[in-house]
């Protein structure tokens, strides 16, 4: 099995209505309105799958969680940047199915219900703080980090032992709406997260 690597920016909201208990509960936590539902994206800074470039493509991803994050039997989809060549676009599923193993490999036992992976033109922009993430017709979200104590400076929850990374800035949802794979959800205001990663597999 091939190596793999992914570093860059990850934003998620979610359905809960205070920051995202699965952080420090590492799952055990029931989603503050009993299931979770959110999307994430995806930002590859640097990337590579075997020979294969990611660098400098986008991933969005749609999450629907029963209970809590811990029990699996999750339904998840993928959009993949239409910028991405074929092998590229193929390794993205591989990874972000779990498939490859590593950092997301999780997803191959939580996900019983992997809804699909599409094409598509995903946009991932930052301007100062506010992250936003765009698939047109199906996902539009905006995020940026709460105010603290101290302005201009983010508040960090920090070495944690979550999957997606250690130091997770607290985020709020300007805007958070999904219109994909029969759901249709409404996250303004809801929880965020910002967090830098550093993926790798197997």
């Amino acid at each position: 099995m091939e190596k793999w690597s992914i570093k860059g920016e990850l934003i998620l909201n979610c359905s809960c209505t205070v920051f995202c208990p699965c952080v420090v509960s590492l799952g055990k936590h029931p989603p503050t309105e009993g299931r979770c539902q959110g999307w994430a994206g995806v930002r590859i800074d640097q990337g590579q799958s075997g020979e294969t470039d990611l660098s400098g493509l986008n991933v969005a991803l749609l999450l629907d969680i029963p209970g809590n994050m811990a029990r699996g039997n999750w339904a998840a989809a993928a959009y993949i940047d239409e910028r991405a060549s074929d092998d590229a676009y193929d390794k993205l599923v591989r990874i972000f199915s779990g498939e490859a193993r590593g950092t997301t490999g999780l997803f191959s036992i939580l996900v019983s219900q992997f809804l699909g992976a599409e094409r598509a033109p995903v946009s991932f922009e930052r301007e100062g703080g506010k992250r936003r993430l765009v698939v047109p017709k199906r996902i539009i979200g905006e995020v940026e980090p709460i105010g603290g104590k101290e302005p201009g400076k983010e508040v960090v929850i920090t070495n944690t032992e979550y999957w997606i990374a250690p130091d997770v800035v607290v985020a709020k949802a300007n805007q958070g709406r999904v219109r994909a794979f029969g759901r249709v959800w409404d996250f303004d205001g809801r929880s965020a997260e910002i967090c830098e990663i550093d993926w790798r597999g197997p």
